[in-house]
């Protein structure tokens, strides 16, 4: 099937829309969930990233290209090509209806989204192959990250969950339409109302995540479990 340079495609747009849900919008949200074990402490959360280590590395890296990395990149780069083409109608236009608002920031967030994503995975994932050790994406280096003043990283990343969990959200209302799911405006009401509820959801599970490498206790207990057994002993005394 030919595909025209500069003209969108029907069938890449479905694919489009559902890259968005699913495999990349189902990763996203168990990604949060999973990172919000921080609030258990350094053994919980260090406990979920030995459980993908331990993997056999051509496993998890066949998983993460197939299931995460392909379906992204396309998810990307054909939404950066729709956002070039697309004329939203709500800034100096007399259809100020909310929907045409949310489309208009769905479009801004997932450029931004773009370079956070960029950014996020070089820092994380690129690292630790570089690096070969798993340290880099563990709580201690997370909370030298996010705790360091000026914080640019910990706002760098408030900033970044709250645009994914908006660029999320409103892709479902936005998928459910193209998929001809809510066809009245009864429906598309009733799921714009649940996609603002899972935006706030979201961004309050990432959050938390990012609360998570804050908490003063967390830090106490991480730097007596490094200390040699001798340490110990004196610590306690």
């Amino acid at each position: 099937m030919a595909i025209a340079v500069g003209k969108e495609n029907f069938v890449l747009h479905k694919l489009h829309s559902l890259s968005g849900i699913i495999p990349v919008g189902y990763y996203m949200v168990q990604h949060l969930v999973l990172n919000s074990f921080t609030l258990g402490g350094p053994e919980k959360f260090n406990a979920v990233i030995g459980f993908f280590e331990s993997m056999p590395k051509f496993f998890l890296l066949t998983m993460e290209i197939c299931a995460i990395w392909i379906p992204l990149l396309f998810h990307a780069i054909y939404g950066i090509f729709i956002v070039s083409r697309a004329k939203p109608n709500y800034f100096g236009s007399v259809y100020g209806w909310s929907q045409n608002l949310m489309y208009t920031f769905q479009r801004w967030s997932g450029i931004l989204l773009f370079f956070f994503l960029i950014l996020h995975v070089v820092t994380t994932t690129g690292y630790k192959y570089a690096t070969g050790s798993s340290k880099v994406v563990e709580y201690a280096a997370w909370h030298d990250k996010l705790a360091t003043a000026p914080y640019l990283w910990l706002v760098v990343y408030i900033v970044g969950v709250a645009t994914a969990s908006y660029h999320l959200a409103y892709g479902i209302w936005n998928f459910c339409i193209r998929w001809g799911i809510t066809v009245s405006d009864k429906a598309q009401n009733a799921v714009q109302k649940f996609a603002f509820a899972f935006f706030v959801v979201i961004t309050l599970i990432g959050w938390a995540a990012l609360a998570g490498f804050l908490i003063p206790q967390h830090q106490t207990t991480q730097v007596v479990r490094e200390l040699p057994p001798s340490s110990h002993t004196a610590f306690a005394s």
